[in-house]
Order: C-alpha cells, then structure tokens, then sequence
C-alpha cells in the first residue's frame, strides 16, 4: 500500500489550487536516446501523475510525485526534522514539475499487454530526450483518456487564453503530437550508441539541411530521432498549425516617399518551442522607408514571398550584433501578438549601412526632426548605444556563474495571508477593502524602515535581521495643515529619514513635510509662485542620513535649490538656472560629492557640477523620453530608465586634457563622448515576456544597489509582472541577457534595493509588499518566463497553522497583521 503527501482532487473551475486528475500510480523516467550519460534514468520508483492549476488564470502544471510505502514517509520527516531549507529540498526532490504548454509535446501511447504510457519533451536537456510516466497495468484506459483530454484542454486555455468550453474537437485536436513512438524506458531495450564525430557531424549536416526526408520506423534510431529535430527546426511552416507562434501573415506594403535603406540578408524567426531562431529565406530584401509624416516603415520580402512588414519604432526593440552580423527586433500584430525576428547580413559593411538607415528612421519618428540635422558627433552616439558592444575599461575574465546567494533565503518570509492558501476560507483578506493600490516605495538608508504609498495612506515597513519585512504601523491619513486630504505623487526621505518630503498633485507649486514620529504633515512649504515643481532630490546622494536641510527640485525648465528655512518662497534665486526655451525637464539625481545630472522627456541629460550655471556636459537624446535617473555614487555611471530600455552612460573621459574627469567636472572634448550602453531585454524574451503577458515592455525607474561603503554591482528595475536584477560587471565587459528575473502573479508598482545590499530587493505589488532575496530570481528560460507558481499553487506544507513568533522568519501573518487590510 502507498500513501502521498497532500493530494487532493479537484475539477475545472475550482478556486482551489490543487490538483484536477491524478493517475494514482506508475514509474517516472527520463530517457535519452542520444545522451552519453545513459540511456534510462529511472527518477520515481513509485510515484503519482497529477495535473495541478496554478494562481495564474490559464496557467496549469504537470506534477509528478513521488509515493511512499506507509510509514516511510513519517521516518523521513523524523529524519529531516523540521528545519525549513531541509524542507523545501525535500518538497523539490519528491516532486517534478512542469508548465503544460504544447512546447512539451505532450501525448500518449498504448503498448502490448494494455500497458499506458504518458510522455513529453525535457526542454532543458539534449535533442531527443524524454520523460515517461509509465502507467501501473490496474490503471484504467478510460482515467488515461481523461487524463490526456484534459491536458489537452490546459494547453488549450494556455495558448489562447480563455476557457477550454471554447474549444471545439478541432481546437483539441491541434494537441495530437505526431512524435517518433516513444523510446522503451527500460535498459533493457536500450540502443547501441555510438556518438562519435561522425555522428556529430551528421547531428550538424541535419540541422541545416531543408527538406530532409524523415523516415518514421517503428522503434527509434539515433538517425530517425535527429532527423526528427531537424525537420522540426527547418519546417516552420508545417509547424504553423500547431505552434501558437508561427509567422504571421504580411500586412499591406504602404507607399514609400523615400528609401532609407536596402539591404540583401538572410531571414531567422524566433520558435518559441525550440527557443532558437530558425532560417525561413536565405536570400530576402530588407528595405527601411519613410512613408510621410514622421512615419517610417521596415519591409522584408524574397522573390516569392512577403515575409512581413512593421512600422518602425521604438517597440521593435532594435538590437545589432555585429560579431554575428546580425540585426534583431520585435514584431507585434493586431490581435495583440508578439514575435521576434533576425536578419543576417553578408559583411559589416552591409550591416552599417542598414544600421544608418534604420537609426535614421527611428531618430527622426521619435523626434521629427531630420537625422541631416543631427551633428556627426551625435549621430555616431545614437548608433553606438545600439549596438551590442562592450564598454570600455571592461575586465577581461571569465564568464562567471551569477552569485545568487542572498544573504537569507525569503522561502519563509512573512507574507500577507492570500499566500497560505492552507488557512481557513473565512480566516483569508484576499482583497484591500479599498480602491487604491500601493503606488510608491520609499526606503531608509539611517534606519531599517520602508515606507509604502497607497492612496492617502502610507505603510511603514521594519527590515528585520533576517533579511524580511514586518508591518511596523500605518498612517491612515496623508493631509495639508489645514485638514485637506491627498494622496502624494512623489515622496522623498529627509533627514536623517525622521522626515519625509511630499507632493500634491493638485497643487504643484507647493511641498510638505511630514514628521514620520508624529505621522502627520507639519509643514506646508511655498516654493515659487510661477515655478511648479516637477520631481525633486536630495541635495547628495546620502543627504537623507543627515541633518542637511536643503534639497533640489526642477520644474520644465529651470533647476532649483529648496530651502525650507527662507521666509516666503523658498526656492533659493541664486541657485536656480533657468532656461528660455522648455527643456520639458523629467528626472533629476545626485552624487555624493553633489554633482547634479537632470533629464528630460526629450532624452537627453545635462551633467552639473553645482547649481545656478550651464551643464558641463550635454549627453544626446535618442528619442525616447526619460522617466527615471540615478547616478553612482561616484558619478562614473549614469543611469537613465525609457520605457523601454535603459541607458547606461560611462562619464569617465579617456583621454585628452581632461583625462581622468567626469564629464560632471569637465566637458568632453570636440572629438570625444561619453560611452553609452543601452540596455534592453533581448527580443526573443521580448515576445516571451509579451506571449505571457499580453502587454509591451514599460520599465519602473531603474536604480543602482546603494551603499556607503561599497561600489555599485547591480540595477534593479521592473516591468509588467516581472522584476529584473542586472549584473553591472556582465553589462561593462559585454555579456548577453546579463539579467535574472522573477515572475510575480500581479505588475509590479515599485521596487529597490534593500540600502547596503545587492542582495535583497524590496517589492511593492498592488496588494502586497515584501523583501525578496537574489538567490530567488533566475535567468531568463521558458519555466522562469511563465513563472515558477508551484509555491502559490499548493506545495506540500507540513503545517498549515501560524508557526513561530512575530520575530521569527517562519512567523505567518494573520488578520491583524495585514496592514489594516490592507493598511
């Protein structure tokens, strides 16, 4: 007899986040019919098949888990004890997972003797590899029928994102893999191998090779299995009725005015399933127009075929590779789709003048201004931050493995209750009793304290020494001194994080200080009558741990020192530069010695050495306006947030009079300019972020790890769902995708690094607000992409009451706890 840890059985349509069928018993193996580690792997001797509905709507997961004879699952919990790390490695080995997406191929076999057998695709192994759940002979052909219709109708909703009942018998049908049958688990029947450099050679001729003839023979060869990858990888087309991203159809071809660009290259299309970009034309016509109106368009066609056709801007995401001679971009459709393509080029030559007329097409749509107009120096800064390069000054090394050891794993951080979906129904707050959502963040750097803006409210956080967060206290009502409620558009710590700077939307010629001791607004400040206030900063970097007073501000047009003990206005005249034309200023951040650098909606940014004079250094715009900024401590780095990209700008001069400078000390010469760096999302995680979602990528202001004692090493930033953590080494010396991620279930509304650390990040959700650890977050793949749920989703838990104290990093927030519900 076998028993299971923590099964239950649900169906379609519950809230519940357990499971929907099971098969109650089999054999799990891995097997890798062209792998020198061995055939057959046996992983589960005796284990369970459930499918298992996630927190994410449309989302599903194939579990496989591990049964226990009775009695010895008690021994190993006596065993383990009862520590939690031990815990969730044991969770982990008991059970696999995997997200039921049609890129699994998943499908069903009958065999001599009755015998059932469930298998799909190891995406994260070789070519050809498999895992097999091999059906114990009591379970019925009916439960397996059940079992394969009802992921079939999974991958259904997943792929199209609405409900199964939708689905006719066709829809279903697209789920029948015609695969190779599926290899025998059993060494026994396992097949000679030879993986010599002939048969190397032959894996690469397949890969390359169009229209090879794939021959299925009743059991597999090494040959049929890597004809089968081939034939896969080269025809799409055929693909294109299974596949949820295959090429779409070319829109209509407008009329060009003039032709920017045209260039002859070879056609690559990003397959979601294999995640590789896979040949479609050897010889197409890429051509850049400009159609009227500051509109431009990209069209590429072959002899035969129009391929596609997008309007050139800033969400194609251009990336140009020039080691591969390669230009990668994003196309979206009209019913909300999202696809990644590259074009290859013959030499660099061709590659450049492509990239010309291209950058040309996207300047001048984002500006509306003539790239003829545009000074060499800047045109050659415009390229240079597309292109995939490394920065100067990078450190040669090898590639390293990311460090994500945070300083304390999160795994049993305190969470608000909707987490522990093992308390009583009536004990849960799943939804805020209000309308607002957290908008804000704002963290300590004198005390451990995080401070969330949610409405008129603010929520006050305490880091515990563990490395999570503990609701402190709330302040229920953010109002003026005469009594008028507000909800703050922009808050900011001030000395010595006692108090706290706020904006009112409504009235932005005017600020407010409130006394955090007190929790109330006691001071109503007037800053200039016909100088509205845009955003503000602290006089220096690390001004907020002082008794500093002064602070600055920028309206559209003019930069500003406010201090809060004149009478009358308090902005500083001697200290406010001020200029003619509307720079339509946007975003402002300082050094620690308090050099000032402020951006714009334009897209360029202007470097100051101190206020009241001109900019040391004018950095060009490339278009796109700029939400966010922050600078290194030192002023070496610079850092600009577009809603799309970010840009990462080396003020460091590296050679003539003024080597050694920073371009907030000292302009750069005529011939020289700063280093830009520009930092995207590749476009093949692009369109998984965007098949995920349904929405493009908009970035929250993008921030350095901050410390007084160390340099920068990361940027934290976030879009959509997910947060992104990038590696500033990796950045500087070039490295490709240097980021890792994590899925949230709801957007993002701010986030930053805990002060001190690289290592832990605090997150506001609409909803909720915690620290997570790095060793979390995990470099872009398909799982990660989608979203690693299994926690929300019901992973065996061994308690389902409140554990330890509020002190403890195991303590489970109750009703009381959350925030006044949520504040």
């Amino acid at each position: 007899m076998f028993v299971l840890r923590n099964v239950g059985k649900l169906i379609f349509g519950s809230g519940s986040q357990e499971s929907m069928i099971e098969l109650p018993q089999g054999q799990l193996y891995l097997v890798r019919p062209l792998s020198p580690k061995g055939y057959s792997e046996l992983i589960f001797k005796d284990a369970t098949a459930r499918i298992r509905r996630t927190a994410q709507e449309f989302q599903y997961q194939l579990v496989v888990q591990r049964v226990y004879e009775e009695g010895e699952a008690e021994l190993l919990a006596d065993e383990e004890g009862e520590d939690a790390e031990i815990d969730a490695l044991a969770a982990e080995r008991d059970e696999k997972t995997f997200l039921l997406d049609e890129a699994l191929h998943f499908r069903v076999e009958s065999r001599e003797g009755s015998q059932k057998v469930l298998a799909w695709k190891d995406l994260s192994g070789d070519v050809g590899d498999v895992y097999e759940f091999v059906c114990e002979p009591s379970i019925q052909s009916v439960q397996v029928e059940t079992f394969e219709r009802i992921a079939k109708q999974c991958q259904y909703e997943r792929k199209y994102r609405k409900p199964h009942s939708t689905a006719s018998e066709a829809d279903l049908q697209r789920f029948d893999f015609e695969e190779q049958p599926i290899p025998q688990a059993s060494p026994i029947h396992s097949p000679t191998l030879a993986r010599s450099i002939d048969s190397s050679d032959a894996m690469f001729q397949l890969k390359n090779e169009a229209n090879q003839a794939v021959k299925r023979d009743s059991a597999p060869t090494t040959d049929s299995v890597l004809a089968e990858a081939a034939h896969k990888e080269e025809h799409v087309k055929a693909e294109a009725s299974n596949q949820a991203k295959g090429p779409p159809k070319a829109p209509p071809k407008p009329e060009a005015q003039e032709i920017l660009a045209m260039e002859l290259g070879e056609l690559h299309f990003f397959d979601f399933p294999s995640g590789a970009f896979v040949l479609q034309d050897s010889s197409v016509t890429a051509q850049v127009s400009d159609i009227g109106n500051w509109n431009y368009w990209l069209h590429i066609a072959s002899k035969d075929r129009e391929w596609l056709g997008v309007p050139v801007i800033a969400d194609i995401n251009p990336v140009f590779n020039f080691e591969f001679l390669s230009f990668i971009f994003n196309q979206f459709t009209e019913d909300g789709s999202a696809y990644s393509w590259l074009l290859r080029f013959k030499d660099q030559k061709t590659l450049e003048r492509f990239q010309e007329g291209l950058m040309r097409a996207l300047w001048e749509q984002l500006n509306e201004v003539k790239w003829t107009k545009v000074k060499e120096q800047e045109r050659q800064y415009v390229l240079d931050a597309f292109e995939d390069l490394k920065m100067d000054d990078a450190p040669i090394e090898e590639e390293e493995e990311e460090e994500l050891e945070a300083e304390e794993a999160d795994d049993d951080a305190p969470r608000s209750e909707h987490y522990d979906s093992e308390e009583e129904q009536e004990d849960l707050v799943t939804q805020p009793e209000d309308s607002n959502t957290n908008s804000q963040l704002a963290v300590g750097y004198k005390h451990d304290r995080s401070f969330v803006v949610r409405g008129s409210k603010i929520g006050v956080f305490k880091h515990t020494p563990n490395n999570h967060l503990e609701f402190s206290t709330n302040i229920s009502k953010v109002e003026t001194p005469k009594g008028a409620l507000f909800s703050p558009k922009k808050v900011m710590l001030h000395g010595e994080d006692r108090n706290m700077i706020l904006q009112n939307e409504t009235d932005p010629n005017k600020l407010y200080r409130m006394d955090l001791e007190y929790g109330k607004v006691v001071d109503e400040w007037n800053v200039h009558d016909d100088i509205p206030v845009v955003t503000f900063a602290p006089e220096n970097k690390f001004a907020q741990m002082t008794h500093e007073p002064t602070f600055l501000g920028i309206s559209r047009n003019a930069l500003f020192r406010v201090d809060p003990r004149l009478s009358g206005n308090k902005l500083v005249d001697s200290q406010l530069k001020q200029y003619a034309s509307k720079n339509d200023f946007s975003a402002i951040s300082t050094t620690e010695k308090g050099y000032v650098a402020v951006a714009s909606n334009k897209g360029d940014i202007r470097l100051f050495d101190r206020l009241g004079i001109n900019a040391k250094t004018v950095i060009p715009a490339l278009g796109e306006p700029i939400i966010g900024l922050d600078v290194s401590a030192d002023g070496r780095w610079v850092l600009a947030t577009c809603r799309t990209y970010l840009l990462l700008i080396d003020s460091l001069q590296k050679s003539g009079k003024n080597e050694g400078k920073l371009g907030f000390e000292k302009s750069f010469a005529a011939d020289a300019k700063p280093q830009p760096r520009r930092l995207a999302l590749t476009p093949e995680h692009v369109a998984q972020f965007h098949h995920e979602t349904g929405t493009g990528v908009s970035f929250t202001p993008a921030r350095f790890n901050t410390s007084k004692s160390g340099e920068e090493t990361s940027i934290i930033t976030a879009t959509g769902p997910y947060i992104v953590d990038w590696n500033l080494k990796k950045i500087i010396r070039g490295a490709k995708a240097p980021y890792i991620i994590k899925r949230y279930t709801e957007d993002v509304k701010a986030d930053d690094f805990k002060f001190g650390s690289d290592q832990n990040v605090i997150v506001a959700l609409p909803n909720e607000v915690n620290m997570v650890g790095k060793n979390n977050l995990k470099r872009p793949t398909r799982e990660s992409i989608a979203g690693d749920f299994q926690r929300l989703g019901g992973t065996p838990r061994r308690s389902s009451g409140r554990v330890g104290t509020r002190e403890s990093g195991r303590y489970k927030l109750g009703r009381d706890d959350v925030v006044n519900s949520p504040y």
